[in-house]
């Protein structure tokens, strides 16, 4: 059970590990901080199956409280994690770093982890995917497949580095793409998103690339409904329909979540900012769509494997 829109939710979930415990260093138990919910299917789900993975590989007792988006919910929540000894927190969003690096110092036995902002404490980490090439070769995809040279972006924020690695893509795929860019500005807006999507399925665009969260599926459902095409955005979401989905830029939070852990346990983790791209194994694309050629779907591994070795886009080489 959880309640949105800022509500702090009221019970703390735990979810205990069978067998004996793999971590034998310094981690002890682990939290995690959702802004909104597990249940989003996109990002929220996302760092829930990275908490269910730590249970599992490394047998420790792991916590998650959802609708963390305030500072007073926030402190409550680490205060009851804190009795319950925690010693690894996950604020799985941005929207923690400022709070984080504030409070760090008053709790110096808990290192805290958060995603894609800055981190200035002793004992807080900030996890950055590098989102531009994973942009770049979804990007590909759309400027190969379109059939009106229209493509579109429905993102959250100017700030997020997949929507330039994405126009870069389709250009470099189709230089007579036209790529129409718009912003939410807010990851969960489904009555902005929705009107923005009418906008671009009105002058033509026959493929999106989704780069939200709480109004992706909803985008998705839609553009289904007209005969158009979407690229997913941070889950596989080729289940919403292999007709509808040509593939999806897939962040591997599970995995990263592991490692971080892992990395914790075993003392290595760094505070700061710390970077990861497809050569971390924590970036790929998800399933291909049957109407994607076998040969470009090939050839765009190929480009895939050629930036995991040297670093360098097919633009750049």
């Amino acid at each position: 059970m959880y309640i949105k829109f800022g509500l702090v939710l009221i019970l703390l979930f735990s979810l205990f590990g069978c067998g004996q415990p793999v971590a034998s260093g310094k981690l002890e138990k682990v939290g995690l901080l959702v802004p909104d919910t597990i249940d989003d299917k996109v990002w929220g789900t996302k760092g829930y199956k990275g908490l269910l993975k730590i249970q599992s590989e490394l047998g420790v007792d792991v916590f998650y409280k959802e609708g963390m988006n305030d500072e007073f919910s926030i402190r409550s929540a680490i205060d009851e994690f804190q009795e319950k000894d925690v010693n690894l927190i996950f604020g799985h969003g941005s929207e923690y770093a400022a709070f984080f690096n504030t409070i760090c110092k008053d709790y110096p036995d808990i290192h805290f982890v958060l995603f894609n902002g800055e981190a200035s404490g002793e004992n807080v980490t900030s996890l950055n995917f590098e989102s531009h090439a994973m942009g770049f070769f979804g990007g590909m995809v759309a400027g190969e497949m379109t059939n009106n040279n229209k493509v579109g972006v429905l993102a959250a924020f100017e700030w997020q580095p997949e929507i330039d690695g994405f126009f870069e893509g389709a250009y470099f795929q189709n230089e007579n793409v036209n790529v129409d860019i718009q912003y939410v500005q807010d990851w969960n807006d489904v009555t902005t998103a929705m009107a923005l999507l009418d906008a671009m399925i009105a002058e033509g665009v026959d493929i999106v690339y989704v780069a939200g969260d709480g109004y992706n599926i909803s985008v998705i459902e839609r553009l289904k409904e007209e005969g158009l095409y979407a690229i997913g955005f941070v889950s596989d979401q080729s289940d919403l329909g292999k007709g509808t989905v040509l593939t999806s830029t897939v962040q591997h939070v599970d995995v990263l979540y592991e490692l971080v852990a892992k990395s914790f346990d075993s003392g290595e983790l760094e505070s700061g900012e710390l970077f990861y791209d497809f050569q971390d194994g924590v970036i790929s694309l998800g399933k291909f769509s049957p109407l994607v050629e076998k040969s470009f779907q090939t050839d765009l591994q190929e480009s895939i494997e050629e930036y995991k070795e040297s670093g360098l886009l097919p633009n750049q080489l």
